[in-house]
């Protein structure tokens, strides 16, 4: 569409008051969005922003202009921040495409490439530590990206983007990037009172529209009737006739197609057959291969399927194979081969059988794939891959591929609106339905995506519908302090210092607004304290003392003034105080000082502010402090178990607390307490690698685990039943306390993690884990990390343990790496 000259004139206008952008918006492959150009513009004004946009509107273009920024500088720093190890891997690549190997590097914890780069690519924790132990990777840093910073809302994590955004420093610009979420304004305006001037920009449009579908029998109909306008979003009439099992509701439904033109989608396979009068109808539900075989018909793949189960993916996957259905062609065949053996060629051959490769290789080269937790990574990776390049035609998928993975498709099938919670079957939410419909439409490549859901017994449109149109995705806070956070805070702030960061928690923003304004306006009047503190700083003693002595003979002196009832007795003690006050303030060494008089204008102004401080702490001290409490309780447990002391009224860390530092997880408390006791001395490599999983390892509800009997003895018997007993003793002091406690550990994967150290092969392993290769690696992963930690604070002798252990862990299909 041509521009108006109107329009001409004002984009001249905004290239002129931001040539950066300008320039930067001109490099780009396509025309950036009206709210992609409001945060590029926001940055190059030196604001902090916040983006809440759909899934595949292309926030990111926001994180990469801050990036571009910063390589515009001489020696300026940009970290890029995500959830998962998964996202960072696939943002370096593409970074590194950009700036080239040298420029960019990579932390997620396991892997460490180029980490002094200008650019580096990391999880969200990784950062966190490095804010704690005041890496010096953060100095000369400019720019950081969150990328999906809605993970706060995460009930285990969440608390790791919070530390991050209060601890940065102010001179760090953040660029949040969030799923569209319906309270974005108040999550921005907690951002700009923790982080100042944050331009909020919040964008519901889809770059790709939408087309939502509901598939019955054969035929693709549309959910709203949108004859009748899109403001109104009135559901497609025919869907309710079938519902309710209206016996013209055949005939009906092909009358509407014609009259809608474009609407539905012509069935793949002949028609239906006819409904007598009166005969309520039976809607037969299309199966897995039909349905994508009906897509491929009417252009709609590639697609993802999204179904709420790792073995139904894994089905789904079989009963298309054994349909015949290939949806691709010679050339691609070959080229998926090509892809497969490059990015497979580090695994080991004895490995491939067990987990199925050859099958797996197949599938892939018929254009069908399985995408969930229960998958080897290195296998994620190539679906993939293979998927943005059009190569896969079908996916297959858990819920877990609508975190953030650039995996956009033609179309999304939802089998079902309702998931198994880990208890029953629940609804999706509107959240929910939005995030994973939001894989719809190609940028770019598609004009218009498509949601599809299939008919299924009991389907209301209605209740469908309202998924559709409603945007109710609330962002909490899941903020809560830690021991490990705890012990990090006192250490470099102090615990009433620390009582103020913990009040600048979005947490207690969405508890009490006030107090993190409060909190922040303490935070910058002791600045100016400390600032007139030097200003009235004598070479001849301490003026603060000197100037205390004489504000309180001066309020004295007033009162008596002001004081004309008071009794002959206590005017006559009052006189004495003055003098005794007087003769203080003579002989004080700042007395005699020729500059005394300037030192005290400064003094005037040190107490003015003092008593300014004095009275907003006590409005703080006086509302609800949620955090505070909380965190007094866990400071509380950290000094019955003398991690922290308190000696002439200050808290500081004793060695335990020091060593507590450097543990991250949710048993920092267990671990920590393990090391000190010395539970873990006796333990060889493989034992301790065991000891770890137990630590870190979470079974499924329905996950009985091996019992007793199936688990090693000896020395590591002893020291899990030290660790357990030391588990009880630890959660009734924290219910001592009135905190939550934690969950009893898990010995479930101890029998084949001891065994996997020790060199048993994959499929014996996979055999006693009683779990898939993909789950497997994971919790290897989980204990590679804590593992990692106890190689660094542990004991000398434990840590050699710690680090044979790492290395018996990476091997095989745990050390791929795809990078």
């Amino acid at each position: 569409m041509t521009a108006t000259p109107a329009e001409r004139y004002a984009a001249a206008r905004d290239a002129r008051r931001h040539p950066v952008s300008a320039s930067f918006a001109e490099q780009q492959r396509f025309d950036l969005d009206d709210f992609q150009i409001a945060g590029c513009q926001a940055l190059e004004e030196g604001r902090s922003v916040l983006v809440a946009a759909p899934t595949g509107a292309g926030k990111t273009i926001v994180g990469e202009f801050a990036i571009h920024l910063a390589m515009r500088s001489e020696r300026g720093k940009a970290f890029y921040t995500t959830p998962m190890k998964a996202l960072s891997n696939q943002k370096f690549r593409e970074l590194q495409h950009v700036y080239g190997a040298d420029a960019v590097g990579l932390l997620t914890g396991d892997v460490n490439i180029n980490s002094s780069a200008r650019v580096v690519v990391m999880t969200t924790e990784v950062l966190r530590n490095m804010l704690y132990a005041d890496s010096p990777a953060l100095r000369d840093l400019q720019y950081v990206v969150m990328d999906e910073v809605h993970y706060l809302a995460d009930r285990f994590r969440g608390a790791v983007w919070e530390e991050v955004i209060i601890h940065l420093a102010q001179d760090v610009r953040l660029v949040s990037l969030s799923a569209t979420v319906s309270n974005a304004e108040e999550f921005g305006d907690w951002l700009g009172t923790v982080r100042g001037d944050t331009e909020v920009i919040v964008s519901e449009t889809r770059p790709v529209p939408l087309e939502q579908h509901v598939l019955v029998r054969g035929d693709l109909l549309p959910l709203f009737d949108d004859r009748a306008g899109v403001a109104t979003a009135q559901v497609n009439q025919e869907l309710m006739r079938i519902r309710g099992g209206a016996a013209q509701g055949g005939r009906q439904a092909d009358a509407y197609r014609s009259s809608r033109g474009r609407g539905g989608h012509r069935p793949s396979r002949g028609g239906r057959r006819p409904v007598r009068a009166g005969q309520p109808q039976r809607v037969e539900r299309l199966d897995r291969p039909e349905v994508v075989h009906l897509l491929g018909r009417s252009n709609l793949l590639p697609a993802i399927f999204f179904i709420f189960s790792r073995a139904g993916c894994d089905q789904a996957v079989q009963q298309v194979r054994r349909s015949g259905l290939r949806l691709t062609d010679a050339d691609e065949r070959r080229e998926i081969r090509e892809v497969v053996e490059e990015r497979t060629r580090t695994l080991p051959e004895e490995d491939l059988a067990v987990l199925g490769f050859w099958e797996w290789r197949e599938n892939l080269e018929r254009g069908v794939a399985a995408h969930h937790a229960g998958l080897l990574p290195a296998f994620k990776e190539v679906v993939e891959e293979l998927f943005q390049r059009k190569l896969v035609k079908a996916v297959f998928a858990t819920e877990t591929l609508a975190l953030g993975i650039n995996m956009p498709a033609r179309t999304v099938v939802l089998e079902k609106l309702e998931k198994f919670n880990g208890e029953a079957r629940v609804a999706i939410t509107s959240g929910e339905y939005t995030q994973l419909t939001g894989r719809a439409g190609r940028r770019g490549i598609d004009v218009e995506g498509h949601a599809v859901i299939q008919w299924t017994e009991g389907l209301d449109p209605q209740q469908v519908a309202a998924l559709a149109s409603r945007r109710t995705y609330p962002l909490h806070s899941s903020f809560r302090p830690t021991y490990n956070m705890a012990v990090n805070l006192i250490d470099r702030f102090g615990r009433s210092r620390a009582h103020e960061l913990l009040e600048s928690s979005f947490a207690q923003f969405q508890a009490d607004r006030a107090v993190v304004g409060l909190a922040r306006q303490v935070r910058e009047q002791e600045e100016s304290l400390a600032g007139y503190a030097a200003a009235m700083a004598c070479d001849r003693g301490d003026f603060t003392e000197y100037s205390g002595i004489r504000r309180e003979l001066t309020d004295l002196e007033k009162k008596n003034r002001q004081d004309a009832g008071a009794s002959r007795g206590d005017r006559e003690r009052r006189q004495a105080q003055i003098a005794s006050l007087r003769k203080r303030m003579q002989r004080h060494p700042c007395h005699g000082c020729p500059d005394r008089e300037n030192h005290a204008r400064w003094a005037e102004r040190y107490w003015k502010l003092k008593r300014a401080i004095d009275r907003t702490r006590t409005q703080i001290s006086a509302r609800t402090g949620t955090v505070a409490r909380q965190f007094d309780r866990v400071t509380d447990v950290l000094e019955a178990l003398d991690y922290l002391r308190i000696e002439d009224g200050r808290v500081h860390l004793t060695d335990a607390g020091r060593t507590m530092r450097r543990i991250y997880g949710e048993r920092d408390l267990l671990v920590a307490e393990s090391l000190r006791r010395g539970l873990w001395r006796q333990l060889d490599a493989a034992s301790l690698a065991a000891l770890a999983s137990c630590i870190v390892y979470e079974p499924r509800r329905d996950d009985a685990g091996p019992g007793e009997r199936g688990l090693p003895g000896g020395a590591f018997r002893t020291a899990l039943t030290a660790t357990q007993e030391l588990w009880a003793q630890l959660d009734d002091l924290e219910r001592d306390h009135r905190l939550p406690g934690s969950e009893p550990l898990a010995p479930g994967l101890a029998r084949a993690m001891r065994g996997w150290v020790r060199g048993v092969p994959l499929d014996r392993v996979l055999d006693d884990a009683d779990m898939a290769a993909g789950d497997f690696v994971r919790w290897c992963r989980q204990s590679i990390d804590l593992l990692d930690q106890l190689s660094l604070v542990a004991e000398p002798d434990v840590a050699r343990t710690a680090r044979a252990a790492l290395d018996g862990v990476r091997r095989g299909v745990v050390a791929y790496s795809g990078l």
